[in-house]
């Protein structure tokens, strides 16, 4: 069994330090976008979706800039909470509406160029379509719910012009002024954040370490017994409970002999859907209660894995309806 020392060093360690420097490029360039007013700028052309769901123009740049990193933007969403433009509401709704934005870069640098090839052309595409239905869905959703849930909100908005001292003109001040002012809040959002993701991350790989999983995957065979697909699903399921791409690669010979291109995809999304609980323990609860803190963690957790067993399980209906 693998030393504690070695779970800590080779899982923990890495990925708390890459999390740590996405989380710190996003409150910089949050904070950065507001001192030079180019949260303004890009805030606009995310506007056709923040107006809508009645949340502010500094949303918008979140949204975007999740689309190339959604820890980055998780991060950007986090300054905008804790300056107090985004109450708690308007931040989950704001989580939501950012799902298919964080789907999209995901295209482009794993189901692009990795999931597809493995799974082939018919059931990749199968695949990556019921995918990027189910982000789609939950933007929606998100949306929907701003529009009936913000309704005459009014927010507290941030601008470079309220960054100034009282009593200093705003001309007066360097070049260089908001970089450092951007850089102080930046490590000062850290230090409050990067502990509370060592502990959990380090609590969360030592229990899966020496946690079975047997009992899990079991429940997945009267699943898939149910629904009528073969036999061999189950240990597809399995695999994809730990890694989602192993078991992409278990399934893509059996494609076209023991599973139809369809009967693999919804496999697949049974994967998924169970593989839900080990994500939720493995990577959204040390990286949500490392950003929000517990309490407001909870809730963001308890929102997006609910959205996404929703659209999932609808997902697996429509292949089976179909």
């Amino acid at each position: 069994m693998t030393s504690i020392l070695s779970v800590l060093l080779s899982d923990v360690l890495p990925r708390v330090a890459t999390i740590t420097l996405l989380i710190g490029i996003g409150v910089s360039l949050a904070n950065l976008a507001v001192a030079y007013g180019v949260v303004d700028v890009v805030g606009r052309a995310g506007r056709y979706l923040t107006e809508p769901a009645n949340l502010p123009d500094e949303v918008g740049t979140a949204v975007l800039t999740n689309a190339v990193s959604v820890t980055a933007g998780y991060g950007m969403l986090a300054e905008f909470r804790e300056s107090g433009v985004l109450d708690d509401r308007a931040t989950l709704i704001a989580i939501v509406v950012n799902t298919f934005f964080g789907f999209v870069q995901h295209i482009f640098t794993y189901y692009g160029p990795v999931l597809i090839p493995i799974l082939g052309l018919s059931a990749g595409l199968m695949y990556v379509g019921a995918r990027a239905g189910i982000s789609l869905a939950i933007t929606l959703v998100g949306l929907a719910a701003g529009a009936l849930l913000l309704r005459g909100v009014e927010y507290e908005t941030r601008s470079g012009d309220g960054d100034a001292p009282e009593g200093i003109d705003e001309s007066d001040r360097t070049s260089t002024e908001p970089l450092r002012e951007a850089a102080e809040k930046t490590v000062e959002r850290l230090r409050s954040i990067v502990p509370r993701l060592a502990v959990v991350y380090s609590v969360v790989f030592l229990a899966l370490e020496y946690t079975d999983l047997k009992a899990v995957t079991g429940v997945a065979e009267p699943v898939t017994s149910l629904i009528g697909l073969p036999g061999a699903a189950v240990p597809i399921v399995a695999v994809s409970l730990v890694d989602p791409t192993s078991g992409a690669i278990a399934i893509a010979p059996m494609i076209g002999d023991v599973f139809t291109p369809r009967e693999a995809v919804v496999t697949l999304l049974i994967g998924s859907l169970f593989s839900l609980t080990v994500g939720t323990v493995k990577r959204s609860i040390p990286f949500q209660y490392g950003i929000w803190g517990p309490a407001f963690g909870t809730k963001v957790i308890v929102v997006n894995t609910g959205l996404k067993a929703i659209f999932i399980v609808a997902a697996i209906g429509v292949f089976l309806v179909v």
